[in-house]
C-alpha cells in the first residue's frame, strides 16, 4: 500500500533571512512536509515501526527550524535530507514547503514559501 504522510502547516518561530533583523528578531513560519512511502507492512500489522512516524518527522523540522540559514531553501533541502536518511528505502519522495509568513517586503501577500521536491 503506497501512500502518503503529511504533516500539515507546522507553526514555527524561526531565524531565517538573508537580512540580518530577521535572524535577530525571526518571523513566523509554516512548514508542510509530504512523504511518499510504502505503509502496506505497517497497516496490515498496525506497526508505527514499520512506517514513517509523522510525530517524527515533527521532530526533526522542529530540530532544523531552529538552525539559523539566510535561505529557506536551504532549511527545506536538510528537512528532507534529514527525513531520507531516518527511513531509507521506505521513502520513495517526498515534498517540503517551508513558508515565510510575514517577509520584510513590500506588498499584501499571506506568505513567501520555497517547496523542495525529492
Amino acid at each position: 500500500m503506497k501512500g502518503t504522510i503529511e504533516v500539515n502547516n507546522l507553526k514555527v518561530m524561526a531565524y531565517h533571512g538573508v537580512m540580518e533583523q530577521e535572524r535577530v528578531v525571526g518571523n513566523r513560519f509554516e512548514v508542510t512536509v509530504h512523504v511518499d512511502c510504502d505503509f502496506d507492512d505497517a497497516a496490515r500489522l498496525d506497526d508505527v515501526t514499520l512506517t514513517v512516524n509523522y510525530a517524527e518527522i515533527v521532530d526533526i523540522v522542529n530540530d532544523e527550524m531552529a538552525k539559523t540559514s539566510l535561505l529557506i531553501e536551504t532549511v527545506a533541502r536538510r528537512i528532507a535530507n534529514r527525513i531520507a536518511e531516518r527511513w531509507g528505502n521506505l521513502v520513495t519522495g517526498g515534498m517540503v514547503r517551508v513558508a515565510k509568513l510575514t517577509p520584510p517586503i513590500p506588498g499584501q501577500m499571506d506568505s513567501v514559501a520555497v517547496v523542495y521536491r525529492w
